[in-house]
């Protein structure tokens, strides 16, 4: 069967019906994202070019190679806010993170410390992209109990996972919230990847869009690939929850 994403007119990248980018590695020198605040400010400029009016960063927590910290991210944005107050560029910009599931995370989980969050108590975890944790539903389910609401970055990119796509249905059921990453829609992370995102589109369990974006090649490509008017419909329909973050 053809894809509604294959061979259709494309328009200039917008996002204005998003309104807010909840997944990006824009802060400076923290993660495998920005470098320096100038490519900060040069992503943040790109995205607000693109029509989104609210961004989130969120970088990686993930020990074994970014040991970051509440006061470290927040003293990152804070060089963002200065930054962009000095060129003059109007942003709502935030700060939360992407945690890896990983033993530090078990170690916060059990500690009293509060995560860091998307919006209200939503946290966006991620795991690796060569296998699962084998207690994955339970650290979800352990982040529950905390009282957070789990989002799961980027499911249509778990390889692992691609022969039983109905395992998201049963997060979805679970209470787990899903993200999707834009460029995985539109071909960027290649046809396995689309082929999968656009299942999990059809199957109405995405919640929430976002760019992951990490550097100029990811802007460059948001403009290069377009948006379809079909690929619009589609998330609209699909009741994404951009717009209430």
């Amino acid at each position: 069967m053809l894809s509604i994403f294959r061979k259709q007119t494309t328009q200039p990248f917008n996002c204005t019906t998003l309104s807010v980018d909840m997944h990006a590695h824009w802060l400076p020198g923290i993660d495998d994202g920005a470098a320096d605040i100038a490519q900060s400010i040069a992503l943040i400029h790109s995205l607000k070019a693109a029509g989104y009016k609210k961004l989130i960063a969120t970088p990686h927590i993930y020990w074994d190679l970014y040991q970051n910290t509440p006061a470290r991210i927040q003293q990152a944005l804070n060089e963002v806010k200065n930054a962009l107050v000095q060129e003059g560029i109007e942003m709502d910009v935030h700060a939360a993170a992407e945690y890896m599931l990983d033993e530090h995370f078990n170690t916060l989980l059990q500690s009293e410390e509060p995560l860091l969050c998307i919006h209200k108590n939503w946290v966006l975890v991620e795991c690796s992209y060569v296998s699962a944790p084998l207690d994955f539903k339970e650290k979800l389910f352990q982040l529950q109990m905390k009282g957070y609401q789990p989002v799961l970055a980027h499911p249509e990119r778990y390889p692992f996972w691609y022969q039983r796509l109905d395992y998201f249905q049963e997060l979805s059921d679970q209470g787990v919230l899903l993200q999707m990453n834009i460029l995985s829609i539109l071909g960027y992370y290649g046809k396995e990847v689309q082929r999968v995102a656009e299942k999990l589109l059809s199957m109405k369990i995405i919640d929430l869009l976002g760019t992951d974006m990490h550097h100029e090649r990811h802007a460059q490509a948001l403009v290069a690939l377009g948006m379809s008017a079909q690929v619009q419909k589609l998330l609209d329909q699909n009741k994404i929850l951009n717009t209430t973050l």
